[in-house]
């Protein structure tokens, strides 16, 4: 009997292999379902107009009923965009991904949310407390305790 998540996962991905992913979203590996990446852009006038970032979308086998673990690729050649909640580790502090995820969200809902975010973005900074939270950080994003006003506890 299948579990729960690879119903879920197989679900979403036949979504995606039918109808596509959002402009300027597109799925680069779904081989499995434990990991799967997406390369992401802000499309239009933005401060990252031209840049293109790699998500990478951890899955356990309780998923949707607990959040992927979701960071930006950091590698040589590939960086996580510069922005106020994102961690020069590629981690990300975004409520919908901790204490305001819900099972209904998506893996492509996740990805629009975090394009929102990267367009919205009007002035490209680290967080306050990035070299701290790197120094100290989980290799596991989901093992942060993000508090939403830019302090995090690990």
């Amino acid at each position: 009997m299948a579990s729960i998540s690879s119903r879920r996962l197989s679900k979403e991905l036949m979504e995606i292999k039918n109808d596509g992913c959002p402009v300027g979203i597109n799925l680069v590996n779904a081989d499995d379902f434990s990991t799967w990446l997406f390369t992401i852009e802000v499309m239009g006038d933005s401060l990252y107009q031209n840049e293109q970032f790699t998500l990478q979308f951890r899955f356990d086998q309780q998923y949707p009923i607990s959040s992927p673990a979701v960071q930006f690729v950091v590698t040589e050649g590939r960086q996580a965009p510069v922005h106020p909640h994102v961690y020069s580790n590629g981690h990300i502090c975004a409520s919908i991904l901790g204490n305001e995820w819900s099972p209904v969200l998506s893996v492509i809902a996740v990805c629009v949310t975090l394009q929102s975010m990267l367009a919205s973005c009007k002035e490209k900074h680290r967080p306050i407390d990035n070299d701290r939270y790197v120094k100290h950080a989980p290799e596991n994003p989901k093992k942060t305790r993000f508090h939403y006003d830019g302090e995090f506890t690990v």
